[in-house]
């Protein structure tokens, strides 16, 4: 579902390479996790891969489309929740759902039926007239991952998920996550919270100074390093 081969990203005219020449393959069914210390290039991969940022080298592509010759089909397919939950602070929540699901041609009965359930479910029914701008940082980061599961795609890619969710709409994205893989569909995405990566995701990639360190199975990666803990073979390869 997702695939890159050879993958490089340089800022400052080529002096700093945030991303160097990486491989990934990310398949169906599959809870990828994506980790790495602060700077290794995780949301530069990220936004590449939905097309937020021009890659230098290499090929990408989503559900077998590249993202170079067709651009649109790939964000079609895709769900993205970025890092920060920079949204239209003027508009209403529902205003703002809405113009998403019109973005995606999501019909009048589904985003009806999607909006109440995720509302329901992460308690923002109250809020959802009001200005966005009225929002705390966990109710935006709803709102977006609400925003983004919307027209229900294929692949979702979401860039510290967690960060600023209260434990029951954490639970929450955890049991969909777990949900969408179980239909044949695909969930990227990364986190500094190396015990839900543990637990919950089929494979994992390492990510430090722009270069993919590890990857595979918590079995395959405990296996090759020859720890019990996560923790500890991400500290020994990160500190290196």
């Amino acid at each position: 579902m997702i695939e890159l081969k050879g993958v490089s990203k340089s800022y400052n005219k080529g002096k700093i390479k945030a991303v160097d020449n990486i491989d990934l393959v990310v398949n169906p069914g599959e809870i990828f996790g994506f980790l790495g210390p602060n700077g290794a290039g995780k949301t530069t991969t990220i936004k590449m891969i939905v097309g937020l940022l021009s890659h230098d080298t290499g090929e990408i592509k989503v559900d077998g489309i590249d993202i170079d010759k067709n651009p649109i089909e790939v964000k079609k397919r895709i769900g993205y929740v970025p890092d920060s939950p920079d949204i239209y602070d003027k508009l209403t929540g529902i205003e703002y759902l809405n113009f998403i699901a019109d973005v995606y041609g999501v019909s009048e009965k589904d985003r009806k039926e999607r909006i109440e359930y995720f509302l329901e479910a992460f308690d923002l029914k109250n809020a959802i007239g009001d200005l966005i701008q009225s929002y705390s940082h966990g109710m935006k980061q709803k709102l977006l991952i609400t925003a983004a599961l919307i027209h229900n795609p294929s692949v979702w890619i979401l860039d510290e998920p967690m960060v600023g969710l209260d434990p029951k709409s954490a639970f929450l994205l955890k049991e969909l996550m777990a949900e969408h893989t179980k239909a044949g569909f695909t969930v990227f995405f990364s986190t500094h919270v190396l015990e839900v990566a543990e637990r919950l995701c089929d494979k994992i990639a390492i990510i430090n100074k722009g270069k993919i360190i590890a990857c595979g199975t918590m079995e395959e990666i405990k296996s090759q390093h020859e720890r019990e803990s996560l923790e500890k073979i991400f500290l020994e390869l990160t500190e290196k």
